[in-house]
């Protein structure tokens, strides 16, 4: 009768469950790599899963007592190892192809299966103890199935997308499933004492058991953290493709950690340190510092994610830094972590916005403006053409006139974009339709503002047609000089329409609509006045007036 201590059992057990889930996770890494880059994860799957499984078969050995002392074979005892090793790995390999046939996954699972059996069977051959040793075949056989069932589980398991239910389910079962083949395969083991040769010295096999499971432990959690340092650096190097940064915060102490795409973000040079996360060097305004600071601070209470834009200093760069609080599954926080991202174009095309849509309004009401002082134009041409007016046949034909002027003042001032109009255009445009014998323009370039040069416009256009009804321009003779000077210091000009070479002139009796409107317009938006001298030999008038709004 032999027995097996309970102490042993859960050793064995807790090692196997950490083997199985150590290799789900190592085998995971596998994903998404090519060639080489394979190789060194492959092989760390198969060592947790194979050395995990040969820890968990010797401390169950330790723990077994066959009544007489006992002792191992070294070189059997590194056979079993190494086949538990190959095995797995050669079926975890074979498992790792992205296109299994139908067929592989069991053969790998039965190779697998009977390479840890053949472990469980070698080590046993290792044993040395004083009694005869005799085998229950159903009991191996039983074994063996075990094996080749949870190797072919294991496989299974493996090629699943692992969430952290999922493997630690399929660990704990796996870890039961091994331990299950080991201790069926101890049923299967008749022994019967003989008389004792073998000297009982040596550590106890609790201590020896206990060690074997510290350091496989420690061997398994070395490897988990391989593991976990290589899924965060591929987070990382995934990020830093897309252009973005990583970084963390410890709650601990608060020291700050950022990734070399992230450095690169903030212009910090990687040869700095991260530097105080409360008070960093690379944001200098203060407005966006406290604001930066109440968000961090928001963010580690765990009140609010952590969401800031700011200007990198020194540079015309801006960032969004954006980051969570990361927890334990048991809800304590661990870390604040999160990302960093250039968003420099992204603020430029919103301030480039922010202008248009202030250009869009400010444009909408120059537009309002500008049609009520056309329409308040058009309002004051039609009542005064009204009141002189005789017939209707007369009101159209003055009413289209000085319609056609103001339109033509209106195309001068959109060719150049509604900015500006020079004298020189508005008196060429309204005396075009005359030799050129019949007009002299002399003056500098005067520029107008839109509203100056509609009124200006209109001016024009009343002495002209005035001269062409009655003045230098109704007949073959007459000529109309015109001359202006430079603006004043007080931002005034002076022009003088002269008349020569027409019909005698005489003071009109009463006081005409083109009067009134030159009157009108001059005391308004020029803000000036008019000087009209009825000379024998022709009209002469003295405009003096602002052509731009605000000067003087």
């Amino acid at each position: 009768m032999h027995h097996h201590g309970a102490t042993f059992l859960l050793l064995a057990y807790a090692v196997a469950a950490l083997a199985a889930w150590t290799a789900l996770d190592l085998f995971q890494r596998l994903k998404g790599r090519e060639g080489r880059d394979r190789a060194p994860w492959l092989g760390a799957a198969a060592l947790s899963m194979g050395g995990g499984v040969w820890s968990m078969h010797f401390i169950a050995m330790l723990g077994f007592d066959p009544g007489a002392p006992v002792r191992y074979d070294p070189g059997l005892t590194l056979l079993s190892f190494l086949l538990a090793v190959a095995g797995t790995a050669g079926a975890f390999f074979a498992a790792a192809r992205e296109s299994l046939g139908a067929g592989r996954l069991p053969v790998a699972g039965v190779v697998m299966g009977l390479a840890i059996a053949l472990m469980h069977y070698v080590g046993m051959a290792a044993m040395r103890t004083a009694a005869t040793v005799g085998w229950r075949v159903d009991l191996v056989v039983a074994s063996v199935l075990i094996a080749i069932a949870a190797s072919t589980a294991a496989l299974w398991a493996s090629r699943r997308e692992a969430s952290i239910p999922w493997r630690a389910a399929a660990a704990a079962i796996l870890g039961v499933a091994v331990v299950g083949m080991h201790y069926t395969g101890m049923a299967a083991l008749d022994l019967a004492p003989v008389a004792s040769v073998l000297a009982e010295d040596g550590a106890p096999p609790l201590a020896i058991a206990v060690s074997i499971a510290a350091i496989t432990a420690v061997i398994l959690f070395m490897a988990l953290a391989a593991s976990m340092a290589d899924e965060r650096s591929r987070l990382v190097s995934v990020l830093a493709a897309a252009g973005v940064g990583y970084w963390e915060v410890s709650l601990k102490d608060r020291s700050f950690a950022l990734s070399p795409r992230a450095r690169e973000l903030i212009a910090l040079p990687t040869d700095r340190p991260d530097g105080d996360v409360m008070n960093p060097a690379w944001v200098e305004d203060d407005e966006h510092l406290a604001r930066r600071r109440s968000a961090l601070e928001a963010a580690l209470a765990g009140e609010a994610d952590y969401d800031v834009e700011y200007p990198i200093a020194g540079t015309d760069r801006w960032v969004q830094s954006r980051g969570s609080l990361v927890r334990s599954r048991s809800g304590r926080p661990l870390k604040l972590a999160g990302v960093v991202s250039d968003i420099t174009d992204r603020r430029r095309a919103h301030v480039a916005l922010e202008t248009s849509e202030r250009r869009q309004k400010l444009l909408i009401n120059e537009l309002n403006h500008r049609v009520k002082n056309t329409l308040a134009t058009l309002q004051s041409i039609a009542a005064l053409t009204a009141r002189r007016a005789t017939s209707v046949e007369e009101f159209t034909t003055l009413f289209e006139a000085r319609l056609m002027a103001l339109s033509d003042t209106h195309n001068l001032l959109t060719a150049t974009g509604w900015e500006r109009a020079t004298l020189a255009d508005l008196l060429n445009k309204e005396l075009r339709p005359y030799s050129p014998e019949k007009f002299r323009l002399i003056g500098p370039d005067v520029l107008f503002e839109p509203p100056q040069a509609l009124a200006m416009g209109m001016i024009v256009h009343e002495l002209a047609t005035n001269a062409a009804k009655h003045g230098a321009l109704s007949n073959a003779d007459g000529c109309v000089t015109v001359t202006w000077s430079e603006p004043d210091a007080d931002g005034r000009t002076t022009l003088d329409w002269i008349e020569t070479g027409g019909p005698a002139v005489t003071r009109p009796s009463r006081t005409g609509f083109g009067s009134r409107l030159i009157a009108t317009s001059l005391k308004g938006d020029l803000g000036g006045a008019a000087d009209l001298a009825y000379a024998a030999d022709g009209l002469r008038a003295r405009l003096t007036f602002r052509p731009q709004k605000g000067t003087g």
